[in-house]
This record gives structure tokens, sequence and C-alpha cells, in this order.
């Protein structure tokens, strides 16, 4: 266990570099932190501090920069989450509140993200097996055509079109269409096949069969792959950090560009908490100078995707945390309200 004292070493060392960017020594750390102690003192800790490996000494240079372990150490011991200021968050909610729809407000969180942390933002589209039916609306488009819209609480519409194996009347059309809502709206996408596959049997024997058609668009339409979705913004970010990418940037533009690597970064959707992954934590090698931020957003308290941004190891971990989690907390909100 570190001493209170190499602890409060290790943030300022992490402090200043993240600040500088420039490795630390330590003159400059009695300079610019009330310590309390003297340079030998301080020389003696960082000793220490390396030794344990918190900290490293790049090339030949003096100064020492913190590590994986000591980048982890602060986060989970040492560093707050950062409040973002009312002007900050004013600014949030008024970007975010003009959206019209759930892609506008999926891209409008990752330009968001990206320009407030000045990181690669990404975010997950809402899953639709963690989501329930708002609407099921069915509209004709000939006498045997018909689209299927279904609407989720997130926001998400998806549209299918129809052909029915005869043609079917409005008024039989508006009778599916009040049955079918009677049973899914409110209903978790993955409670709904049992709930409407009698439905058949209660129409007259001419109409069964597009009725059967629709449940079964229905229910493709309810387990689709497609949720796995995300958007992705502020790429050009990284190029203000071509020094903390110790060989190319590529690799990390390579994983960006891999929605299964990005997906698995970010965590299981229902992991509501906020996540840091730093450095070699990382599963995939070509993100291994990296951290990923993460958190869950939702509606009433229950994550239905993720948000997060990927950068340098050297970033601003206390300001980052708490833009991600403030920018998911209004995400969460316009949801609830849609």
């Amino acid at each position: 266990m570190l001493s209170e004292r190499r602890l409060e070493v290790l943030r300022a060392i992490v402090q200043d570099y993240v600040g500088t960017e420039e490795p630390v020594g330590s003159k400059a750390l009695t300079e610019r932190h009330r310590l309390g102690v003297s340079p030998a003192t301080v020389r003696n800790d960082m000793a220490v501090l390396e030794e344990e490996g918190y900290i490293a000494q790049p090339h030949t240079s003096a100064g020492r920069i913190p590590t994986d372990k000591g980048y982890r150490l602060f986060v989970d011991k040492l560093a707050g989450v950062k409040p973002l200021s009312s002007p900050e968050r004013r600014a949030i909610q008024n970007f975010l509140d003009g959206a019209v729809d759930l892609d506008d407000v999926v891209g409008r969180t990752v330009r968001l993200l990206a320009q407030l942390t000045r990181q690669v933002a990404v975010v997950q589209y809402p899953s639709l097996t963690r989501s329930t039916v708002r609407h099921v609306e069915l509209l004709s488009l000939a006498p045997a055509r018909l689209m299927l819209v279904l609407i989720t609480d997130t926001g998400r519409v998806e549209q299918r079109l129809i052909d029915c194996p005869s043609p079917f009347g409005e008024t039989s059309l508006a009778d599916l269409r009040a049955r079918l809502n009677s049973r899914v709206v409110g209903r978790r996408f993955t409670d709904v096949p049992p709930l409407v596959q009698d439905l058949p049997e209660s129409f007259e024997a001419e109409d069964r069969g597009t009725v059967s058609t629709v449940l079964a668009t229905l229910l493709e339409t309810l387990v689709e792959e497609a949720e796995e979705r995300l958007m992705i913004g502020g790429t050009a970010n990284l190029t203000r950090f071509g020094h903390d990418f110790p060989l190319t940037i590529r690799p990390v533009l390579e994983a960006l560009e891999e929605q299964v690597v990005l997906l698995k970064l970010l965590g299981e959707a229902n992991e509501s908490g906020m996540a840091v992954r730093i450095g070699h934590e990382n599963a995939y090698e070509g993100l291994n100078s990296t951290s990923v931020v993460s958190v869950g957003y939702g509606s009433g308290g229950e994550a239905v995707a993720k948000l997060g941004v990927v950068g340098p190891t050297r970033m601003d971990y206390p300001g980052t945390m708490g833009a991600v989690r403030a920018v998911a907390r209004y995400v969460g909100q316009i949801l609830a309200e849609s």
C-alpha cells in the first residue's frame, strides 16, 4: 500500500503530465504543488513509485511519466469526476434539445462528445432487445400490400413492406391494428411472441393468412441483428496526439473502423455504470496506447446502450468522465420524453 504522501505525488505527476505533455521532475513538482516536503523526499517517493511500476522514465529524460498502472490507480483512488459548469450544462441541453429523431439524437451526441472531450466519440444505438414497443402502425399501400411501422420507447422507428397472400380490407386492417397494439404496447420485445401467437385464429378464415404474414414480419423485426449499430465522430482529434502513440496512429485508426471491436470496447449495454479501460486493459492490441471511458444511457434508470470516448492514455480523466456522464444523462432524459 502506498502512503498518502506518495499517492499525492502520483496525483501531481499525472496532473502535470496530462497538462504539460512533458515528463515530470521532482523540482517541478515541489514548485507547482504544495507537497510539504523537500525535493529530496519527492525524489525518494518517485523512486518508490517507479519501483512499484506506477511511473516510468522515458528515454534519457530526467522526468517521469505515469504508466497504465499509475493511471489506473489515479482513476480508482485519486480522481473525482469533474462536474460541468452551468454554461456547459446549458450548452449540452440546448444542443441536444433540437434533435428531431433518434438518428439526429445519436448524431448530435457524437458531435457534442467529440467537441467537449476533444477525443474520438462513440455512441451505440439503443438496443432493440432491451426496448419496449410504443406503437405498431399498419398502413394500406395497395389491396394486397401493407406497410408495418414499429416505434420503440427509445424513439427508434423500423419500417417493413408486406406483400399479403390476398387483399386485406380497411375494416380488417383497423381491427388487426387495434388488437395488435392492445397486446404488445409497453411490452419488452422478448415478451411479444407468445402474446400474439394465437391472434390469427381470432380472424375470419380468409384473413388468417395475411394476419400470420404480418405477425411473421413483426417478429422478424423484433429479433433483427441490425440493432448493433453505432456512430463514431471526432477521429480527426487523434491527429493532435501524434506523440502519444509510440509507433504510429494507424493501428488505432484501423481498430476504430472495426465495429465489433468498438462494441466490445464499450462493453455490455446493460452495464450502466462508468467504465474506464486504460492502455493494455483494452484487449485489442491496436488500442493498447489508448483509454476508453464509457457509460450506459437510457430512460427510466435502465441502460439501453452505451456511449463513450477513445483517446490517448494521457487523458484528462476527471474532465472526460464528467463530460461522458453528463451527456449520457441528457440523452437518457431525451429518450424518456420523446
